[in-house]
């Protein structure tokens, strides 16, 4: 009789944002020329920029590196990275790519590509969070490390940007903080070894972040079940001012509106902070307006000969012109919003 030989760990996913560049080309430099696994990176690209993140990788490894497409099989020794506008998305078939709902104000997204290796290969994982801002990966390494994967993470000392990995510390029970050269090292001690058997004590998380997974690829947040994945929270979505859901993992809290946006807290209020941003120049430009309008009235009937109606309305001018500059100190005041930079 024979036995089935333990799964390895085989599947690496890397997922940076601000700083990303240069902690991608350290760690490939690290890598050895062939690595008995998949290797796949989302890099947080603006949806209008092309990613040349394929060309710039292959100046430093001796990997294959393509942009990923989707259908594609996963090939060991291999390294696709994301496109841009797309999530990258694992299935035990192969890639695919999606134009599903943004999550955390981005597409691709690391927490997308990080759940979908969770569930789709378990404790074969290996998850590695690197520089950027806000606390983008965390919710996604969670996931893999509930599915009993491997968790690396990049010193926030060597960080560009050190909100991702603090994040990632922060949340998450992980196995490795080390330099880009060390979590190198690391994952090429890795590779190869047996996987733990996941067990059926995952089919409850698994069931969740299928749906969640579902919702990344299909789009249709209410179809999957949405609503059920927590209590309504009292917050709004910010790019559909839809319900948001909150969901609870750990002691991560993210939400997740009816329509597929997902934000952390972090990208919730970054995302709430821009709106009051906005908010703030338009009304100022509003009443910038009403005193030019009130002024150009002014102008008007002392032309008129009518010195009182004159009077009147400088006197409201002057009135909405006072009120207006506390609101311009406000929105010139850096220190209002108190929000990290923008991935």
């Amino acid at each position: 009789m024979t036995h089935a030989l333990p799964p390895k760990r085989d599947i690496v996913v890397l997922g940076a944002s601000a700083g990303g560049v240069e902690a991608l080309l350290g760690f490939f430099r690290a890598l050895p020329a062939h690595l008995d696994a998949a290797v796949l990176v989302v890099l947080h690209i603006p949806a209008h920029t092309p990613s040349l993140l394929d060309r710039v990788l292959s100046a430093v490894t001796s990997l294959p590196v393509t942009r990923a497409q989707d259908g594609e099989p996963i090939s060991k020794g291999h390294v696709y990275v994301a496109s841009a506008d797309r999530h990258l998305m694992l299935t035990p078939q192969g890639i695919r790519l999606s134009r599903g709902p943004k999550e955390g104000r981005n597409r691709p997204s690391v927490d997308v590509l990080f759940r979908s290796a969770a569930t789709a290969f378990g404790p074969r994982a290996i998850g590695i969070v690197l520089s950027g801002v806000l606390d983008d990966g965390t919710a996604g390494l969670w996931a893999i490390k509930d599915h009993q994967g491997c968790t690396l993470v990049q010193a926030p000392s060597e960080a560009m940007h050190a909100s991702m990995p603090e994040s990632a510390i922060a949340h998450v029970q992980v196995d490795l903080v080390g330099t880009v050269q060390e979590l190198a090292d690391e994952v090429v001690k890795l590779v190869g070894t047996a996987a733990p058997d996941a067990g059926p004590a995952l089919a409850p998380s698994n069931a969740r972040l299928s749906m969640e997974n579902a919702i990344a690829m299909e789009g249709n947040a209410l179809k999957a079940g949405v609503m059920t994945l927590g209590k309504v929270s009292q917050y709004t979505c910010p790019d559909c001012h839809g319900v948001l859901v909150q969901i609870e993992d750990g002691a991560i809290v993210r939400f997740r509106c009816h329509t597929g946006h997902a934000f952390s807290l972090k990208t919730l209020l970054a995302e709430i902070n821009e709106a009051v941003d906005h908010g703030l120049w338009a009304t100022l430009r509003a009443v910038e307006e009403r005193v030019m309008l009130l002024r150009q009235m002014q102008s008007l009937a002392d032309a008129a000969g009518a010195p009182g109606e004159a009077a009147q309305w400088g006197r409201q001018a002057d009135e909405s012109q006072t009120r207006l500059e506390p609101l311009r100190a406000l929105v010139l005041d850096p220190g209002f919003f108190g929000h990290e930079p923008r991935a």
